[in-house]
């Protein structure tokens, strides 16, 4: 694993340690409430980021032919079904090293840390929590948002629209320029804002 590897796995690791310190202040009502993911409560979010550490490789294997290899459609059944277990089995898993080592397939640790980060946003943002992520590791998920891969999985359009971030040095795309803070293009870049509230 190269040193740049190195330093985005224990970004993941700071995210999701951070993340569980804030949802360990939270009563146990507010794992019931809303996320910004919609048919997902808070409890859901944090059972489909923890999705690894409550099935094995064989049994998503076995949930994705069940579900006509629909990956969305696994996802939302694992979700709800891991997402019945307790807060603190839900916080354990968070802060479990494996699961702060863990990388999606094919999208390595920053694949591993845009889900970390925009997830988190998901439930913070929901329940207007002032924590945010660090500017460095914003960087690399904003960076991670604009790969293709990312944006065509995400399917955000931005045809014409130069996206400037006013609390870092980072920009994507040319046309007319829409300014705003780094989170809310992170919510933009994946798909829980329109980028034509900020026109």
């Amino acid at each position: 694993m190269s040193t740049v590897e190195t330093d985005v796995v224990a970004q993941v690791g700071a995210e999701l340690t951070e993340l569980a310190d804030v949802l360990a202040a939270l009563p146990r009502s507010e794992w019931d409430a809303p996320s910004l993911c919609p048919g997902w409560r808070v409890r859901e979010v944090v059972a489909h980021i923890t999705l690894p550490m409550h099935a094995s490789a064989p049994a998503i294997a076995l949930g994705l032919l069940a579900a006509g290899f629909r990956w969305d459609t696994l996802a939302d059944r694992r979700a709800h079904r891991d997402g019945q277990r307790t807060p603190e089995q839900l916080l354990a898993a968070l802060r479990a090293p494996r699961m702060q080592a863990w990388t999606p397939p094919g999208g390595g640790a920053v694949g591993a840390l845009v889900h970390a980060v925009v997830h988190g946003l998901d439930i913070t943002r929901a329940l207007d929590l002032p924590r945010e992520p660090p500017a460095e590791r914003l960087r690399l998920v904003l960076d991670g948002l604009t790969a293709p891969r990312s944006l065509s999985h995400f399917g955000v359009a931005l045809t014409g629209v130069r996206l400037r971030a006013e609390d870092l040095d980072w920009s994507y795309g040319s046309g007319r320029t829409v300014g705003a803070p780094a989170v809310t293009i992170a919510l933009i870049l994946s798909g829980r804002q329109p980028v034509d509230r900020l026109a």
